[in-house]
């Protein structure tokens, strides 16, 4: 397991407000969040970034997104609207190196973010 914390809430070792989890993924609400709904969907495996994928994270990488639309659902802002995102690096906005998506609601979604 990563030495983040996202890896350190996928092993249980630091609590999280869990709204979703199963052998290969954990979906948490995020203590700082940029929406009234903002929820972290992360591998259990350490992956640092998107551009660390390899072809065998092909199937991990579609159960993030499915677990985006069912926490989305889970949590009622399915069919208003969501927006998920991934931050690739610091200068991308990654801020904890391990993937993850962040799944945002509860508002209408401006673009350009802001």
């Amino acid at each position: 397991m990563s030495d983040t914390i996202f890896g350190r809430i996928a092993a249980g070792e630091i609590p999280a407000d869990i709204l979703y989890q199963d052998d290969d993924l954990v979906a948490f609400r995020d203590l700082s969040p940029q929406a009234p709904t903002h929820i972290l969907i992360i591998p259990r495996k350490p992956i640092p970034t998107l551009n660390h994928l390899e072809e065998e994270d092909a199937e991990l990488v579609g159960k993030l997104f499915l677990a985006a639309a069912r926490v989305a659902k889970q949590v009622g802002i399915a069919e208003a609207g969501y927006r998920v995102v991934i931050n690739c690096n610091a200068a991308g906005g990654q801020t904890v190196f391990h993937l993850h998506l962040h799944l945002l609601g509860g508002r209408p979604m401006q673009w350009p973010p802001g």
